[in-house]
């Protein structure tokens, strides 16, 4: 071929790359938006249905707020602060509102009182006897950020805030840790996420894995002090944004997060979907194992019995059953781009205790029951010794997925989780526009298109 016809032919690989990079420009437009919702929905664990409730004057939609139930007047959910933003982005600030949901009437109402923590997000909030006790959070602006690490009280009875000074040496500031009332009547709080400036535009994330107990000093509720504790036991890997919620004995169950690794301009995080409880009585942390289900171990019994001339399958079956199993899951989604999620589980029972010759312990596992994939930011509740676990995120490549499945686990069997709704490709919300497709189509059309190709297409990966 002679030199005009490879310009010719370089010439209309630019082309086609300019265009595509265009092309992703116009998508990320329109991808790149951020929907933020005010609605009330009420689960029926009998019905198994889900229930849009309509009550007139609700709070402005938000996220990163914390909402808590309490029993006063007939149950009353309580909603702080938390944050804004246009689905464009050129509108963002945070919230210092306090709403309660009365349950008994249907009725939202704002209560107005002076004295309270200012705008945040990513705090912390529990309830406590007849006060709600606020912790840290943070407020970013278009110039600078704040981690928090102090401390309110709002009086449930006389609807004021009151501002706490703990003696002792609390958690330093930070955002989305986790808090729960310990028997004895403290408030654990465990790990969180912050970051600082190190230089000009570049800041550093920290994954805090810290556990402090904040209580009344001598019985008084007026006076407060922290304490940090060092629990045995199995730890939870370092990570933020797992959820937590009150298990039956009192115990907290941990579910969940992600763990970030940076690397420059690079952020990769690992999901997690492990499970962790916490023992305040004895300050011991335990790693949640499940069982697996009884029925399918009877049913492997009788079928052994049945088969004497299967030794070797029998064999086969013990060498892999002992080994983690990995469970892939495909979730399509509206533009037929198909994600795959991945998930490494190990088998059932291996809690690391010994096991009977009665329950064949190798075959008797079988396979693990796979429960909601690897995310971060799901919601936890527990009603009657089950645990429900609903959304969250988790990244794929370049794409941020909500979630909206919902699953459940009886805590006292921890035989195997339950999935209630599935995930839905088509209610789906891609956060951001993943370059998969146009990537693998440049790699064709940059080996026909030379070297002015291959660096545009250097170019573009590096503006995404």
């Amino acid at each position: 071929m002679g030199k005009k016809g490879k310009k010719e032919k370089k010439g209309r690989g630019a082309e086609k790359t300019a265009a595509k990079m265009e092309k992703k420009v116009s998508k990320r437009s329109r991808k790149e938006e951020t929907f933020l919702y005010n609605e009330l929905y009420v689960y029926n664990i009998r019905k198994d249905t889900w229930t849009k409730v309509d009550i007139p004057s609700p709070p402005p939609r938000r996220c990163a707020h914390q909402a808590v139930m309490v029993p006063q007047g007939g149950g009353q959910l309580w909603v702080f602060g938390g944050e804004f933003a246009s689905p464009n982005g050129e509108q963002f600030y945070h919230y210092k509102d306090l709403w309660v949901l009365h349950l008994a009437t249907k009725t939202w109402e704002q209560v107005k009182s002076t004295g309270g923590p200012s705008g945040r997000s990513g705090h912390r909030m529990v309830a406590w006897k007849r006060q709600l006790i606020l912790f840290g959070g943070f407020h970013e602006s278009t110039r600078d950020y704040i981690y928090y690490n102090d401390v309110y009280a709002f009086n449930l009875d006389t609807f004021t805030w009151s501002k706490l000074s703990p003696a002792g040496t609390g958690p330093t500031p930070r955002s989305g840790c986790q808090m729960s009332v310990s028997p004895q009547g403290g408030i654990i709080l465990y790990g969180g996420y912050s970051k600082q400036r190190v230089k000009k535009d570049v800041d550093k994330g920290t994954r805090h894995s810290d556990m402090f107990l904040l209580k009344p000093e001598d019985g008084r509720e007026d006076k407060w002090v922290w304490t940090r504790i060092n629990p045995s036991g199995v730890k939870p890997t370092p990570r933020s944004g797992f959820s937590v919620a009150t298990a039956p004995n009192h115990q907290t169950v941990f579910f969940g997060g992600v763990c970030d690794e940076e690397e420059e301009e690079n952020l990769e995080g690992e999901f997690f979907n492990d499970l962790y409880f916490y023992d305040a009585t004895r300050n011991r942390w335990f790693a949640g194992q499940l069982k697996g289900p009884k029925s399918e171990k009877k049913k492997r019994r009788r079928g052994r019995k049945e088969e004497p001339g299967g030794g070797s399958e029998q064999a086969c079956g013990e060498a892999s059953a002992q080994g983690p199993v990995e469970v892939v899951k495909e979730v399509v989604a509206e533009d037929g781009t198909v994600v795959t999620i991945k998930q490494v589980l190990a088998a059932p029972g291996s809690a690391g205790q010994p096991q009977s010759e009665d329950e064949d312990s190798s075959e008797e596992a079988g396979n693990p029951v796979p429960g909601p994939c690897p995310r971060s930011n799901a919601m936890l509740a527990v009603k009657h010794g089950v645990l429900y676990v609903y959304g969250g995120m988790f990244e794929a490549g370049n794409r941020q997925v909500t979630l909206s499945d919902l699953h459940c686990l009886d805590l006292h069997r921890m035989e195997a989780w339950k999935t209630l709704v599935e995930m839905d490709p088509e209610t789906q919300e891609w956060l951001e526009e993943t370059d998969s497709e146009e990537d693998s189509e440049e790699e064709v059309e940059g080996a026909e298109g030379g070297c002015e190709d291959e660096d545009s297409a250097e170019e573009s990966s590096a503006e995404d």
